[in-house]
């Protein structure tokens, strides 16, 4: 079909070789991009003129960037499960009219984080109780940077979304090298070369992102072209601009309340020392790796469960399911590994002659908390199915339960006297309770019921026979 020529339709074929496929360019996109993300700690952190203080304020300034990135994110989860929805409802109009309207609305969606943003930088990183001037100088300079950037951010997130959803996971991975590359060699120049530090470092993540999202937009136009329909789409469609909206904002809670919960946390730690800030900014990113792998891949599962439903094809939802957990589960237990045999190493990477405080307090994070990469895995694979089929309310509750339980448990450990430990030990509270609630939903989901499965295999052999 001429039409959909350069997208994937996910609704048929091997369940494993498909999703293995579709998974990989998005695991290598989410590999890249935490790459040129820590390439901002390692060289900020080994070639800045203060290393540890210059990694602390990076490891700050990240609380308030996460909050913001949530928005993103939810833009490119909500937009890619409705355009998979009706590209597997072979139903071209309705998803250039998604776009259209993603496009518009998301548009004032970032017009307005960036407005509240700005106006509330400054009074944030207060409340994180830094003590240092150097430090709260160079965090706000990174987040103001990093704000100006915005625009670039969620357009990418949406032609990223939009791409995948078509099936479509290589090129924008093939993009994200190009400007993980260009974010090393813009590192290098700004840090090493013209001493800009934090700020540098800044500049060379807004640089990277621009040209990312440049190309991303030329291929993205360039498909949408394929994808003709009859009638022309509007420009606003307010139906779908509603369900974007329901889907895209358990998305955007799950991370925003997330890094509100790592914004309390990290205010927390700053309290005890500057050293365990240091030592939680290292190994808070290293486990974060296996984590976002580990949540790409599952994008792809919401994406390939959204087809799925709407073509009917209810009983490839759980073959997904088991075929991505595995792979996830392979990755997670990868790092795990990594984690427990050379923490040390992992940690040295990034700080220049830290204090030795610094290098135990990542090394007990790095050690404690990866052992449960696998309970979050189950988590995370199980909540991307969950929003795939619509059930979105499972996926905020799971979610919810894993941010309180850790920011509580964070505050009552620590305050208990167990100090730097307390925090490690509240994340896989956090995670093993989550893990649960989220795989229960997923069993829940009404479409992997056997009655309904076998009502879709009826009307499809009555619809043959007819």
């Amino acid at each position: 079909m001429k039409n959909r020529q350069k997208t994937v339709d996910l609704t048929g074929g091997n369940v494993w070789k498909t999703l293995l496929l579709y998974s990989l360019p998005l695991l290598g996109s989410a590999m890249v991009q935490q790459a040129y993300s820590l390439a901002d700690l390692l060289i900020v952190g080994n070639f800045a003129a203060e290393g540890q203080t210059a990694l602390t304020a990076v490891g700050d300034a990240s609380t308030m960037v996460n909050i913001l990135l949530a928005f993103a994110l939810g833009c490119n989860g909500g937009c890619s499960v409705i355009v998979a929805k009706y590209f597997g409802a072979k139903n071209n109009l309705k998803v250039r009219e998604t776009v259209n309207t993603a496009l518009i609305s998301f548009s004032v969606m970032c017009a307005a984080v960036m407005a509240a943003g700005f106006a509330l930088a400054k009074p944030s990183m207060y409340l994180l109780d830094i003590k240092s001037s150097d430090i709260m100088a160079d965090s706000l300079s990174y987040l103001y940077i990093y704000l100006g950037s915005l625009p670039f951010v969620f357009l990418y997130n949406i032609g990223c979304g939009v791409c995948s959803a078509l099936g479509d996971s290589k090129m924008p991975f093939l993009f994200l090298v190009f400007s993980s590359v260009l974010n090393v060699g813009l590192d290098f120049l700004f840090v090493c070369k013209f001493h800009l530090d934090v700020a540098g470092a800044a500049w060379a993540t807004f640089i990277s992102q621009a040209a990312a999202t440049v190309l991303t937009v030329i291929v993205l136009v360039n498909k949408l072209k394929t994808i003709k329909s009859e009638q022309k789409p509007a420009v606003f469609n307010r139906r779908i601009c509603r369900d974007l909206t329901v889907t895209s904002i358990p998305v955007i809670l799950q991370n925003s309340f997330v890094s509100v919960g790592n914004f309390f946390i990290v205010k927390r730690i700053n309290l005890i020392s500057e050293e365990a800030t240091a030592g939680f900014t290292t190994g808070f990113k290293l486990v974060q790796i296996a984590n976002v792998g580990v949540g790409t891949m599952t994008n792809g599962l919401a994406n390939f469960c959204s087809q799925n439903k709407a073509a009917g094809e209810y009983g490839r939802i759980k073959q997904g399911y088991l075929a991505v957990l595995t792979y996830a589960m392979a990755t997670s237990i990868l790092f795990l590994i990594l984690c427990e045999c050379i923490p040390r190493q992992l940690t040295m990477l990034f700080i220049d002659n830290p204090t030795e405080k610094a290098v135990e307090c990542s090394i007990r994070f790095l050690r404690i908390v990866a052992a449960f990469l696998p309970a979050v895995c189950v988590k995370i694979v199980s909540d991307g199915a969950v929003r795939g089929c619509g059930g979105n309310l499972g996926f905020t509750i799971s979610t919810f339960t894993d941010l309180i339980l850790r920011v509580a448990f964070v505050y009552v450990l620590v305050g208990a006297g167990m100090g730097f430990s307390g925090v490690c030990w509240a994340w896989a509270i956090g995670w093993s309770v989550s893990m649960f609630i989220a795989a229960g939903f997923f069993f829940a989901v009404p479409c992997l019921r056997k009655r309904n499965k076998r009502r879709t295999r009826e009307e499809q052999s009555s619809g043959q026979n007819t």
